[in-house]
């Protein structure tokens, strides 16, 4: 077990298994397909990410540096909050970019969305945790890969 201590943005306690991205998540390119399609889970629809390309990640913890991409990154993190799609815990190594943020934040105020936001985690969290490991996360931001 490996505990890591982040700044909690949305805090929540869960259990699950983790999807990592170790460059810059692009939100619009990643969820694009499935929010248009209707889909029921979130499958990564963006080419460029090599470690989540093709990867269901609905109900995960979405584990990444930071998001990339259009500027609509936050009404995308919103919508498919409020589709029910959403990775369940997006945890930043890095300081969350205002775009993920201001979804985040929308996501929890208008669609009542029990999406969880931890940032901060450090460059040594997202080196050591790999996509299907199971982790732990609590309200007070502390991560721990199990």
């Amino acid at each position: 077990m490996k505990e890591f201590k982040g700044r909690v943005i949305a805090a929540g306690n869960w259990e699950g298994e983790a999807a990592v991205s170790k460059g810059g998540f692009n939100t619009l390119a990643s969820f694009q397909s499935s929010a248009i399609g209707g889909k029921s889970e979130a499958v990564v629809g963006d080419q460029n990410n090599k470690d989540l390309y093709g990867k269901n990640i609905t109900g995960k913890a979405l584990c990444l540096p930071i998001t990339i991409g259009s500027t609509t990154g936050g009404l995308v993190i919103q919508t498919v909050c409020q589709m029910g799609i959403t990775p369940d815990c997006y945890l930043f190594s890095e300081h969350i970019d205002s775009l993920a943020a201001s979804g985040i934040v929308l996501a929890r105020v208008w669609e009542k969305s029990p999406v969880i936001c931890i940032d901060q985690l450090g460059e040594e969290f997202l080196a050591t945790v790999k996509t299907g490991d199971k982790l732990k996360v609590t309200e007070d931001g502390t991560v721990t890969i199990l």
